[in-house]
C-alpha cells in the first residue's frame, strides 16, 4: 500500500484531481494507493473555510477505484485536534491558511501508518511515484527536498515543505512534530508549518530537486510543484498559477505533457459539478 496525505477545505477538489490523476497517468506500480485527506471545519475564521465533504471524498474515491478496486481515500477530520493545539496561535493566519497547519498532526490521528508521503494539492506527478515513494528513509525523520527560493534567501538547505516523505515512527520517536507545533504556538514564523518543520529537524534526507521542482519542468523531473514564483517579464512580478488553470499553464508556461491529466479532470469536474 502507498499511503499519501494531502489537507485543506471544501475547495481542494481541483488540486486533488488532478494530483490523483498525475500518479495513475505517470506511475505503472499496481500496487493500491491509500489517501487521507486531513480537513476541518474553521468558518469562525473565514465563512470559505468549510471541511471537505463527504460527498466530494466519496467522487475522489470513486475516480480513485476507477484505476484500481482497492484504492482507498479516507477523510480524517481533525477540527477538534486544531480548535485544541492551534486555536488563537499566533501563525493562524499564516502565509496560505490554517490547513497548511494539518499536516502537523500526523502524530496525533490513530492509525496512521509509519511511511506515509504529505503533498501540497498544487503539484503534479510528472514521472512514476515509486521514484519517490521508495527512497529509503530508515534512520531520518523525513526526506525532501530544497525550497527554490529559501535555499538562496534562509539557509542552502531550507527544505520546501510541500512534498514531504514521512518517516512517521522515527519522528515519534524524536518528537519533530510536537517541537513543531509548540513554535507553531509560541512564535510567529515566516513560512509557519514550512518553518516550523525545518527548524524542529534532527534527521532529514535531502533529495534532489528534480523531486519537488517550483519553477522548471525537465524530463528528469519527477514532480511540478505549481507554487506561488516570480516572473521577471514583461515586468517584475509574482503569480500563483495553478495546474488546473488550464489555459494559463499552456499560455504562460508552455506545457502541453499534462493535458491527458487535465483533459480527464476538466471532464470528471463537469460531471461531478452536474451531480
Amino acid at each position: 500500500m502507498i499511503n499519501i496525505l494531502f489537507s485543506g477545505n471544501g475547495k481542494v477538489l481541483d488540486g486533488v484531481i488532478t494530483c490523483m490523476l498525475s500518479i495513475f497517468k505517470r506511475s505503472e506500480t499496481k500496487e493500491p494507493f491509500r489517501f487521507f485527506i486531513y480537513t476541518m471545519d474553521i468558518t469562525r475564521i473565514k465563512p470559505e473555510y468549510t471541511a471537505i465533504s463527504e460527498k466530494e471524498v466519496a467522487y475522489l474515491e470513486g475516480i480513485a477505484k476507477s484505476y484500481n478496486s482497492e484504492n482507498q481515500v479516507i477523510r480524517v477530520d481533525v477540527s477538534d485536534i486544531y480548535e485544541k493545539e492551534f486555536a488563537h496561535c499566533p501563525n493562524e493566519m499564516a502565509y496560505c491558511s490554517p490547513y497548511t497547519l494539518l499536516r502537523l498532526f500526523a502524530d496525533l490521528v490513530p492509525d496512521m501508518p509509519d511511511k506515509i508521503l504529505y503533498l501540497d494539492i498544487d503539484i503534479l506527478f510528472n514521472r512514476d511515484i515509486t521514484l519517490l515513494y521508495d527512497i529509503d528513509v530508515e534512520g531520518y525523520e523525513y526526506a525532501a527536498a530544497r525550497d527554490h527560493y529559501g535555499k538562496y534567501l534562509i539557509n542552502p538547505n531550507y527544505i520546501n515543505a510541500g512534498v514531504l516523505l514521512f518517516n512517521l515512527k522515527e519522528m515519534k520517536q524524536t518528537g519533530l512534530l510536537k517541537k513543531a507545533r509548540e513554535l507553531i504556538k509560541t512564535k510567529k514564523l515566516m513560512f509557519a508549518d514550512q518553518s516550523a518543520i525545518y527548524r524542529s529537524s534532527t534527521k532529514k534526507k535531502m533529495l534532489p530537486q528534480r523531486f519537488n521542482d517550483q519553477k522548471f519542468l525537465h524530463k528528469h523531473t519527477v514532480i511540478r510543484h505549481f507554487s506561488k514564483r516570480l516572473f521577471w517579464l514583461p515586468y517584475p512580478h509574482t503569480d500563483n498559477i495553478k495546474q488546473w488553470m488550464v489555459g494559463k499553464v499552456h499560455k504562460v508556461f508552455g506545457y502541453y505533457e499534462f493535458d491527458d491529466i487535465l483533459f480527464e479532470y476538466i471532464y470528471l469536474k463537469k460531471k461531478f459539478e452536474r451531480g
